[in-house]
C-alpha cells in the first residue's frame, strides 16, 4: 500500500522552494504571535487557548491542509504528468494511499510541532493546553489531507474548494451557523481538545464519540473516493 519512489516524487513537490517557502510562513507566524502575546500578557490559559484555537486550529492548519493535500496530486494531473505515473506497475489505490501518508506527514510536521512550540512558549502547557492543541492539529491533519487529496483528484479548482471550505464554510459559517459545526473537521478536533484541557479552557460543539466516528468515516471515505476517481483516468490508448 506504500510505494517508496511515489512518496519520494511527492515529498520533493510538496517540499520544492516555492511551495516550502509558503508552508513555513504560517508556523512561523504562530510562534511570532506567540512570542508577542507572551511578553505583552504573561502567561494565561485562556489567552494561551485563544491564540491556539483563534489561529493555529482556525486558520493556520487548514491552510497548510490545503497546501498539502492539493498540492500532493492537484499540480501533476493539472499539467498532465500524471501518466506517467499511472503508467508504472503500480496500483491506484497505493498511489492515492502514498500520497495521502506523505500530505498527512506534511501537514503534523508544519502545524502540529508549532502548535506545540507556540503553546509551551504561551504558558509553559499550563492545563495541558499545548498538549491538547497538539493533539487536535495531529488529528485534524489526517482529515484535512484526505479532504483535500480528494479535492485534488476530482477537480482542476481544488485549491479554491479546499480554501472555501476552511475559511468560508469553517471560519465564517462555522461562527454564525450553530448547525454547520458539526460538519467541521475543526470541531471534531476540538472535541479531542477539550477532553485533554483543563476544564473550561476548550470548547466543542460535538461530542467526543460523534466526532470520532466522524473524524474516521471522513478520512477513509474520502481516501476510498479519491481512489476510484483515480482509477477512472485513462492513459492515451486505454480502452
Amino acid at each position: 500500500m506504500y510505494e517508496p519512489t511515489v512518496a519520494r516524487l511527492t515529498y520533493r513537490a510538496l517540499l520544492g522552494r516555492r511551495r516550502a517557502a509558503i508552508l513555513f510562513v504560517l508556523p512561523a507566524l504562530l510562534i511570532l504571535i506567540a512570542v508577542a502575546v507572551r511578553l505583552l500578557t504573561g502567561a494565561d490559559d485562556q489567552v494561551a487557548a485563544d491564540v491556539l484555537g483563534g489561529f493555529a486550529i482556525a486558520t493556520m492548519i487548514p491552510l497548510i491542509g490545503v497546501i498539502a493535500g492539493t498540492g500532493a496530486i492537484g499540480p501533476e494531473i493539472d499539467d498532465g504528468s500524471i501518466v506517467y505515473l499511472l503508467a508504472k506497475p503500480v496500483k491506484r489505490s497505493t498511489i492515492i494511499f502514498t500520497k495521502l501518508i506523505v500530505a498527512i506527514a506534511v501537514t503534523m510536521a508544519f502545524s502540529a510541532i508549532p502548535t506545540f512550540i507556540a503553546g509551551l512558549i504561551l504558558n509553559g502547557n499550563g492545563g495541558q493546553i499545548a498538549i491538547a492543541y497538539t493533539v487536535a492539529a495531529l488529528v485534524a491533519s489526517i482529515a484535512y489531507s484526505a479532504l483535500f487529496l480528494l479535492l485534488g483528484t476530482v477537480t482542476r479548482h481544488a485549491v479554491v474548494l479546499g480554501l472555501v471550505y476552511a475559511l468560508v464554510w469553517e471560519t465564517l459559517f462555522g461562527s454564525l451557523v450553530p448547525g454547520a459545526r458539526t460538519l467541521s473537521v475543526q470541531q471534531w478536533s476540538l472535541s479531542l481538545a477539550e477532553r485533554i484541557g483543563a476544564d473550561g479552557m476548550i470548547t466543542s460543539d460535538v461530542g467526543l464519540p460523534t466526532a470520532v466516528t466522524l473524524l474516521a468515516v471522513v478520512t477513509v471515505a474520502a481516501t476510498w473516493y479519491a481512489g476510484q476517481k483515480l482509477r477512472t483516468l485513462k492513459l492515451a490508448g486505454e480502452e
